[in-house]
């Protein structure tokens, strides 16, 4: 697999309690984390893939860390690839919202898709993803993400590996309804250093940009006076640790 970056749009849809919606321009990579990118050392500083910022952090490399997690799920990945979609470590800071990793069998069949979920009290959760044809999928929502919802109701995820496009749509459902909808839409470049110089003057320190704009709209929700739900002890995953 050839290295990708993907410029996009993130957007984020809320209907319930208040009707309120982002939306938030960065880039994301698409790598084979056993291979990536191999940048010149100026350029280094732009894009890190450290085993520290996946899983639970104490793994040698970030395969390690997921073979781990699925391997306590009896989930063997053995010789089998992985795409990973994510937001590098730039200049020194990292924060992603969601890392998605592709898992195959050695002959190329799908395995399994793993979401890693990141909130911005530093915590971290996988949802293991059984994913159809159209690489849609439902799950139970385990993590305290948003502190305006509640750890109830269901992911409804469509994460279809990445071509030419990204097109990737998470929605929150609870009682029968959905109070919350996240999209990630982009398209394709190549992974080289020309294009990660060009995103990056586009959107320079991106990922602190992502926090403090998560952050940023948590206030302004605040403001329109939206109830804060209680935030329940993290309990580490098997295999995170």
């Amino acid at each position: 697999m050839v290295n990708a970056l993907y410029p996009c749009t993130i957007t984020h849809v809320r209907t319930a309690p208040r009707r309120y919606a982002l939306r938030h321009r960065t880039f994301l990579w698409l790598i084979d984390p056993d291979q990536p990118p191999r940048l010149p050392a100026v350029l280094r500083p732009l894009a890190r893939f450290d085993a520290r910022d996946h899983f639970g952090g104490t793994a040698p490399t970030i395969r390690a860390g997921l073979a781990r997690f699925l391997r306590a799920r009896d989930i063997d990945l053995a010789d089998g690839t992985v795409t990973m979609l994510t937001q590098a470590r730039v200049l020194g800071h990292v924060f992603n919202p969601l890392t998605v990793y592709w898992c195959h069998r050695p002959d190329g069949t799908p395995l399994c898709v793993v979401a890693e979920v990141h909130n911005t009290y530093g915590e971290r959760h996988s949802y293991l993803l059984r994913t159809d044809a159209a690489g849609r999928a439902v799950t139970g929502k385990d993590f305290y993400v948003s502190p305006f919802f509640p750890v109830d109701g269901d992911y409804r995820m469509r994460l279809p590996e990445p071509g030419p496009r990204l097109n990737l749509t998470v929605h929150l459902e609870r009682a029968e309804s959905r109070p919350f909808t996240a999209t990630v839409r982009g398209t394709r470049r190549p992974g080289t250093p020309a294009q990660l110089v060009r995103l990056f003057l586009r959107h320079p320190f991106s990922t602190a940009v992502t926090s403090a704009a998560i952050r940023l709209h948590g206030i302004r929700l605040l403001l329109h006076r939206l109830p804060v739900q209680p935030r329940p002890r993290h309990h580490t995953q098997e295999g995170m640790r």
